[in-house]
């Protein structure tokens, strides 16, 4: 059995998905390997200078050309983290190597994100489309080689494509025509959180029964075990495994070790939310297990940075953080309550290794807050924000702007909320709204098509104030973001790994 992670994505940290189904494998003793396309596919191209520099002419790709190795060391020196515009330039230079690397502009990889000017990921018929012509995939060069070596040497029945997200889509597909053309015996199996937000839409049908032999909604153990011949009466049995991965070869200063206690939200009423739309219950490691586990993990991959993934840790965790420290420094969501408001608990936590807390505020005016039912007072979020401060540790803060609780008043409350604690906030995400398809909400409101596809997860709505995107945006790029305050916070977010490597510098 093969588990295959597909470019692209952020590329900081080895992918916790399949390390948890080969912790499961490995524990039910599951013959496997694992490979980890993304960082191996985006290495593949960086490395490419030769023959992308036969294209380059602009000063612009030619500097970056030239410095790519320089650049990826950096990436992975904690001294670059001392200093943002050093951090961004090797950053945007990488990304621009990529950018010009497929030498068809048709076609655009990145560190983060991938473009075609004609396919879509939202379209079933596009991703089928792309499997029928791999080799049109800038990754081609890198995959066609790398999985006809692998199936000869290791002979699978299965290959496991983990996709979680749209940017992965076109190339998964790209390899999997690649599979199945060649290797026409295999049974290609799809999963990972995109397949399951897929087959959770209303009307789901499979488009891609004759690609893929199976497809996995939710947690994989128990249907690759399934497929290995195995029956359990339950998963969740194993550690999860890194040993397989190039845990050196991130684009990060050290190994990070990405772990999850929990999938799922123990909160699970906030409105509009994509885990309620699905339907997905909560389901939580014990924080014994999850302590246990990542003790375990940390002797064998001594990370430098632990990533918590979870939709929000839960108290009992974040307790048992406070009490039992894992050692390294962590980060990870957190829902604002009055635990955080605490600076003896806050203190606990710093002193526990936390570096930085990623909080979902969404927005800076109590009523939406309410009619969200998103449980957060603005009065304990303030006061949360300057113990955190105080304990030192970084607020990491999401606001959603262009909700249907939203007016431009509300909006500017928000901004009002923001420049008021803008000292207590270390970095900030800003996003637009949009609808899961999925929402109970949709039945309550007008929409229409948002983006045109068949695998599209969310859908446009007519506003009922008429507070719509185009106006979102514009408030946001001429009004919030210009405040002097709030300039001076997002200049700070790292460029395209965002909150993956915010953590690196506030770590000292």
């Amino acid at each position: 059995m093969i588990l295959i992670y597909p470019p692209v994505a952020k590329a900081s940290e080895p992918p916790a998905g399949i390390a948890k189904l080969s912790g499961e494998l490995k524990f039910h003793g599951v013959r496997h390997t694992v490979v980890d396309a993304n960082i191996e596919g985006l290495l593949f191209l960086l490395g490419e200078t030769g023959r992308i520099a036969d294209s380059a002419c602009d000063r612009w790709s030619l500097r970056a050309l030239r410095n790519s190795g320089k650049n990826l060391a950096s990436l992975r020196d904690r001294r670059t983290y001392h200093n943002i515009g050093r951090y961004t330039r090797a950053v945007l230079d990488l990304n621009r190597i990529l950018d010009i690397s497929s030498g068809d502009r048709n076609v655009i990889p990145g560190l983060a994100n991938y473009r075609h000017r004609s396919l879509s990921p939202l379209r079933s018929r596009d991703l089928l489309r792309a499997s029928e012509e791999p080799e049109v995939s800038p990754f081609f060069p890198y995959f066609s080689k790398r999985l006809t070596g692998l199936c000869e040497k290791e002979q699978p029945s299965l290959v496991g494509f983990s996709l979680n997200y749209l940017s992965q889509a076109l190339p998964a597909f790209a390899m999997a025509g690649f599979l199945r053309r060649n290797f026409p015996g295999l049974k290609i199996v799809f999963g990972g959180g995109l397949v399951t937000s897929w087959m959770k839409r209303p009307g789901w049908k499979n488009p891609f029964s004759g690609l893929a032999d199976h497809i996995v909604a939710g947690p994989g153990e128990a249907a690759l075990l399934s497929l290995a011949g195995i029956r359990t009466e339950g998963s969740d049995c194993g550690t999860p495994h890194y040993a397989l991965f190039p845990v050196r070869d991130y684009l990060s200063p050290g190994p990070v070790l990405p772990y999850s206690a929990s999938s799922g939200c123990y909160w699970n009423r906030c409105s509009f939310c994509p885990e309620r739309a699905e339907d997905n219950r909560y389901v939580q490691v014990s924080p014994e297990k999850a302590l246990s586990d990542v003790a375990a993990l940390t002797n064998e991959t001594e990370p430098v940075l632990i990533h918590f993934l979870d939709n929000a840790l839960s108290p009992a965790l974040l307790n048992a953080l406070a009490e039992n420290p894992p050692g390294p420094p962590w980060y990870g969501f957190v829902r604002i309550d009055r635990s955080l408001a605490d600076i003896d608990f806050c203190s606990a936590l710093k002193r526990a290794g936390c570096v930085m807390l990623k909080l979902g505020l969404e927005s800076g005016d109590q009523s939406v807050l309410d009619r969200m039912q998103k449980g957060v007072d603005l009065t304990i979020a303030s006061q949360a924000l300057k113990a955190l401060r105080k304990a030192g540790i970084a607020a990491y803060v999401y606001l959603l702007f262009g909700t249907p609780a939203e007016t431009l008043d509300a909006a500017r409350k928000t901004l009002e909320f923001t420049v008021s604690n803008s000292g207590e906030i270390g970095f900030l995400n800003l996003a637009v709204f949009a609808m899961p398809v999925g929402s109970p909400e949709t039945e309550a409101k007008a929409t229409r098509s948002f983006y045109e596809g068949d695998l599209s997860l969310y859908t446009d709505f007519v506003h009922p104030e008429g507070w719509d995107r185009r106006q979102v945006r514009r408030f946001l790029e001429n009004e919030f973001r210009k405040n002097k305050a709030v300039s001076s916070i997002v200049k700070r977010d790292p460029p395209v790994f965002t909150s993956n490597h915010a953590p690196f510098f506030v770590m000292g």
